[in-house]
């Protein structure tokens, strides 16, 4: 790796937790010096400008999540198992050090849906690789007969996302576990009841 190459990989690292917990609009070129310890020149010699920033920060963020769920999945064998991973993760994400600050894919589309549309795109990439990745492992459940066979991937898919986020948020606004403890359970025996 060049020497410049290690410095745009050292502001995204450095930078990523203050978009995520900032947002876009809330982050400004001083938070990203301050975060860095690097000048305005310095940042602007290896990104063209803050929304290239924090559209590298964002993939950052979202691809630390995604390789925590991957490698957890990936120790799994059953499809049941596989999926449960979710809410396992899930239910601890505000004590992950990297995502103190909450889900890096509903801050950003909070904060991204009106006001930013490369953003915005990288959000929905992100949610439609989070639900296809959902559907992939239903749909090898049903293959494999661990999965009732009228279960529909697509739907699980949506619920799925849409409870994790919910309960995400309401555990971050609140401070509290609570419901996302509530959350968790109920998600988790939802899945267990996809066993054929």
């Amino acid at each position: 790796m060049s020497k410049a190459e290690r410095t745009r990989q050292y502001i995204i690292e450095k930078t990523a937790p203050v978009f995520n917990a900032k947002g876009y609009s809330g982050t400004s070129m001083n938070d990203i010096m301050e975060a860095t310890g690097l000048t305005k020149g310095s940042i602007y010699g290896n990104f063209e400008n803050k929304d290239e920033v924090a559209i590298a920060a964002f993939d950052y963020n979202f691809g630390n999540i995604t390789a925590l769920i991957s490698s957890r999945i990936r120790e799994k064998n059953t499809a049941i198992d596989k999926l449960l991973v979710y809410p396992q993760t899930h239910r601890n994400i505000l004590k992950i050090p990297f995502l103190k600050a909450g889900c890096p894919l509903l801050n950003t589309s909070v904060d991204a849906d009106d006001t930013h549309p490369e953003l915005r795109e990288r959000a929905v990439k992100a949610l439609n690789l989070w639900r296809s990745s959902i559907v992939k492992i239903i749909d090898q459940g049903i293959k494999t007969k661990e999965i009732k066979k009228g279960t529909n991937p697509v739907e699980f898919a949506a619920i799925l996302v849409s409870l994790t986020e919910g309960a995400v948020m309401q555990a971050k606004v609140t401070g509290k576990p609570a419901e996302l403890n509530i959350t968790m359970d109920f998600l988790e025996k939802l899945i267990r009841d996809l066993k054929r």
